[in-house]
């Protein structure tokens, strides 16, 4: 609909500008059309007029004078020209220009119409199928969307905008793989283009594959440098590549040319915590407070800082932010939400999980001092997790997420708000040895009967958590890590729930018992435990099940750990039978495992 479209469609009639003029209306178009190639534009309108006077009804000189009005941005009259063309001659091509003015002047349901109908009339157009995919993106119908330009692909796989849009709408819909074909398609048809390897790169990073990540974004960098969307990104894969000092190179060139660019300086807060320059971070904090640059993210960020060096006071506040993060991951109760401010004696609370497991586990401690505040507790959690705290002290019932039917409740609160709600500092932390209810003694019966002999030391082991975790590179290992403690004089038991398929080739080679798959929910995973004499594991919610049981347990933890680990301390203020072993700066798990397993070797002996 530009210049170069208009004598596009001019030179379809094949017919020279200086043909001789009949004083037809169908002459005086193509006489128009001529001065179109030749962008006389005022021409052109005067020989549309001029049909148009011999013939109100000339449906081409209608829709030319709408594409004169189009090339003048005068949308409302392109709108009003080529309507009239329509009701004339509904040609697929009228109605498809009508459908591009409708969107100039923002009318997108208007112009979905009508590229719906386009593509009614003229189903093996691939450029109709284009037009009404983006119709659809327009309005935010995407899954809608994505058929159309797959439509338009089988018709013209060579057309690089369907092409384009497909991929960028998978990337949408965390389809990956699928995106990254798209993508790789694009690249064939346009080599070289920085916007296409940048999407490509998003797509990898779906799928944690950062270095791939890194690599497209670098080459779309080489491609468009200074562009903010790439650059921050090159840092965002370094970051995930754990190489944070490049990282915070590149967050610093975002910020030259943007300097209040808050989500550079959201990963540059991150950055300096993972370098453990925790000063320089809470200053970075306040310049952005000082500017009215922070934000619910910022507070999110800063509120780990604050819980991993011991500001819980300010800590637990920043958490909060959370149900901005997810909010997905809360139910929307109708009944209102404790904060803790209110009487809550004589209520029914409903006290409702919020976070993973590990987490539901943890803070499950406060039900009893909820109860002992002389509210009814009834206690809402992942399903694993039903069985295990259904005796828990301090609550009434215990039901799971999955479709329970609950009794009538006065108000609510997230499990993982009670920290807050409950002030607690370092020093207050509602510690006991062991506050999980204890398995039957015949459950547990069954199960050491079924680990033999207890002749030597029984050790459970975990090596990796939930993959879907943001920072499972970090806290996760691969089976074959812990080979080297196999040869010692103890019997191995694993623990560890759906191994990755590389692991479980490892595992069946391996001299570990292996009874997981009988470990249905967290309540037989606690009756094996309570057979241990050690559980030694990455930072996943088995971590916390073995601390809440009081069973012996070691922690393989990352550099930078998880707020609750804390820094510079080998036992944990929320679970005393717990031992914390941590990476160096050179964050490197052999050296941990090196510790672990002359640790275990005393224990061994001891034995």
């Amino acid at each position: 609909m530009n210049s170069r479209k208009l004598r596009a469609a001019a030179k379809k009639s094949g017919k020279k500008p200086n043909a001789p003029a009949v004083k037809t209306p169908a002459a005086l178009y193509e006489t128009g059309l001529g001065h179109v190639r030749a962008e006389r534009f005022l021409d052109a309108q005067m020989c549309a007029q001029q049909a148009l006077a011999q013939d109100p009804g000339h449906a081409d000189a209608l829709h030319l004078m709408g594409m004169l009005s189009f090339q003048a941005e005068q949308y409302d009259l392109a709108v009003e020209w080529m309507s009239r063309a329509i009701r004339q001659n509904p040609k697929p091509e009228y109605i498809s220009n009508l459908g591009i003015s409708l969107t100039r002047l923002g009318r997108h349901e208007d112009a979905l119409k009508a590229y719906d109908k386009a593509v009614q009339l003229k189903p093996d157009k691939a450029q109709s199928w284009t037009n009404l995919g983006r119709a659809l993106m327009e309005v935010g119908r995407l899954t809608d969307a994505l058929p159309c330009f797959q439509q338009a692909l089988q018709r013209d796989p060579l057309q690089w905008d369907a092409a384009y849009a497909s991929g960028y709408i998978l990337l949408e819909l965390k389809r990956f793989e699928e995106s990254i074909k798209q993508f790789d398609l694009c690249l064939k048809l346009q080599p070289n283009h920085a916007e296409t390897m940048l999407r490509r790169g998003l797509s990898q990073r779906g799928l944690r594959r950062f270095d791939e990540f890194l690599s497209d974004c670098m080459a779309a960098d080489a491609l468009a440098p200074k562009n903010i969307e790439t650059q921050f990104n090159i840092g965002f894969a370094l970051q995930s590549l754990g190489r944070h000092e490049e990282a915070l190179g590149w967050f610093d060139k975002v910020l030259e040319i943007e300097p209040s660019h808050v989500e550079a300086l959201n990963n540059r807060i991150v950055s300096l915590g993972s370098l453990h320059r925790f000063d320089d971070a809470l200053a970075l904090f306040d310049t952005m407070k000082a500017l009215k640059l922070d934000d619910w993210m910022t507070g999110w960020i800063l509120s780990h800082i604050q819980l991993l060096t011991g500001d819980f006071e300010a800590g637990w506040i920043g958490r909060e932010a959370r149900f901005k993060l997810t909010p997905e991951s809360y139910p929307a109760f109708p009944m209102p939400r404790w904060r803790g401010e209110e009487n809550i004696e004589g209520k029914t609370l409903l006290i409702c999980s919020d976070e993973g497991m590990g987490d539901t586990i943890q803070f499950s401690r406060y039900v009893r001092l909820v109860a002992e505040l002389g509210a009814r507790v009834i206690l809402l959690v992942q399903d694993p997790l039903h069985r295990v705290l259904s005796g828990i002290h301090g609550a009434s019932q215990c039901f799971s997420l999955a479709g329970a039917k609950l009794p009538e409740i006065d108000m609510h609160c997230p499990i993982g708000s009670l920290p807050l709600i409950f002030g607690t500092r370092l020093d207050t932390i509602p510690s006991v040895t062991s506050y999980l209810p204890t398995s039957k003694e015949a459950h547990v019966k069954a199960w050491d009967d079924r680990l033999g002999p207890h002749t030597k030391l029984r050790v459970g082991l975990v090596w990796s958590g939930n993959p879907d975790h943001k920072d499972d590179h970090n806290r996760s290992l691969p089976m074959r890590a812990f080979l080297s403690l196999l040869d010692l004089d103890a019997i191995f038991i694993s623990l560890q729930k759906d191994p990755r398929p590389e692991d479980r080739a490892e595992l069946e080679r391996s001299a570990i018992i292996d009874l997981t798959a009988d470990l249905g929910d967290f309540n037989e995973t606690a009756a094996l435990v309570s057979c241990l004499d050690l559980v030694i594991t990455v930072d996943t919610s088995v971590a916390h099940l073995a601390g809440a049981l009081g069973c012996p347990t070691w922690i393989l933890l990352p550099y930078v750990p998880d707020y609750r680990w804390l820094l510079d301390r080998d036992d944990s203020p929320w679970y005393p039978t717990v031992r914390l072993f941590r990476q160096s700066a050179r964050r490197d798990y052999d050296e941990v495992l090196d510790r672990v397993r002359s640790e275990l070797l005393t224990l061994c002996a001891a034995r």
